[in-house]
């Protein structure tokens, strides 16, 4: 299984709007990140994990032909926004793509989305057939495992994916989802700084106390900030865990 990181930036990208900030760390073009997306591969299935406002361009650059399914982790608006670039593959997949998500994100999507749905969908518009994911469940070759955990006081989901668990915008994660996750081989989980401590996200520190908590191999961080320059942050960090960036590439056995 092949995971592609599509961008690993916070709800503003990095740089932000108007390049502001820009001139404070190094040029590696590691830092230019976009909003978080992810792709995941098997030999017979292709799913998206949120869709972001670049996923035009991100789809783009990494060729994505295809999506059997998305997963989307909560409704904030840099997770859901590319939903409606998804037509592109309605037109040539000729047909629906099933989208799993909470109950609550189900129903943010309808309201924010409305065009999308009813007697009243748009002609052309995207196709979704929006499924509750309260419990574990199968896309073609891929087991996949829902991971309710905390994003401040939104309850959101990460996901268990075979052996790797992806989990965005976490604040705090449940005794009972920390259970799910372990015994996966790669986590994928946001860090938004290095300090000081956020109210709604973990940061970089705790972000890599929690991957040695769970005992998981191989540890990815996404969701960071414009103050995290990439290269000296991995410098800092344990050889197990490293800042992830657009578009890399990774093998989950």
């Amino acid at each position: 299984m092949k995971l592609t990181f599509l961008g690993t930036g916070t709800s503003m990208g990095v740089p932000v709007a108007g390049g502001f900030g820009a001139n404070r760390f190094s040029k590696d073009p590691r830092n230019t990140r976009t909003r978080c997306s992810a792709w995941i591969q098997t030999k017979d299935t292709s799913i998206l994990i949120d869709a972001g406002p670049e996923f035009r361009i991100q789809s783009i650059r990494s060729r994505i032909r295809k999506i059997d399914g998305v997963l989307i982790t909560h409704e904030h608006m840099d997770h859901v926004t590319g939903l409606d670039d998804l037509r592109a593959y309605n037109y040539v997949q000729e047909s629906s793509i099933p989208l799993y998500t909470s109950a609550s994100c189900i129903e943010s999507i309808r309201s924010r989305f409305d065009y999308l749905f009813g007697e009243n969908k748009y002609l052309g518009s995207t196709s979704l057939d929006l499924i509750e994911a309260s419990k574990t469940f199968y896309l073609n070759d891929i087991e996949i495992t829902p991971l309710p955990c905390f994003h401040g006081d939104l309850k959101i989901l990460g996901f268990r994916i075979n052996d790797l668990c992806y989990l965005t915008d976490v604040k705090e994660i449940p005794e009972s989802t920390k259970e799910l996750i372990r015994g996966s081989k790669v986590i994928v989980i946001s860090g938004l700084r290095w300090e000081p401590e956020h109210p709604t996200h973990l940061t970089i520190p705790q972000a890599a106390d929690l991957i040695n908590e769970l005992e998981v191999p191989r540890g990815y961080l996404i969701h960071m900030n414009s103050y995290v320059d990439h290269e000296p942050s991995n410098k800092k960090l344990p050889d197990n865990i490293n800042l992830a960036y657009d578009q890399q590439v990774i093998e989950v056995d």
